[in-house]
């Protein structure tokens, strides 16, 4: 079983390897400049695609935290109603 591990992590590990390898020849077959300004470009566009996903995520959050909020007021308001003995429905 631990034979069997080591080996799927000898694949894994190889195939890690041929993936940098081929990053590296890429930037490595373009001009010094080019290939820094690319690089400069690549972290550009994905700084902006994990500010938008931290938004997105703190979107979510908040709609959550709402939702919490207003399953609070709908009891509550259940509640009051079991006690006076007139249900209201939720708004």
């Amino acid at each position: 079983m631990e034979e069997a591990r080591q080996a799927a992590c000898n694949v894994a590990n190889a195939f890690c390897d041929a993936l940098n390898y081929l990053g590296d020849v890429s930037y490595a077959i373009l001009p010094r400049d080019l290939a820094h300004n690319l690089g400069d470009l690549k972290k550009t566009f994905l700084g902006g695609v994990r500010s938008a996903l931290e938004k997105e995520i703190e979107w979510v959050d908040e709609r959550v935290a709402g939702g919490d909020r207003m399953r609070e007021e709908w009891e509550q308001r259940c509640n009051q109603g079991a006690t006076e003995g007139t249900a209201q429905p939720p708004l």
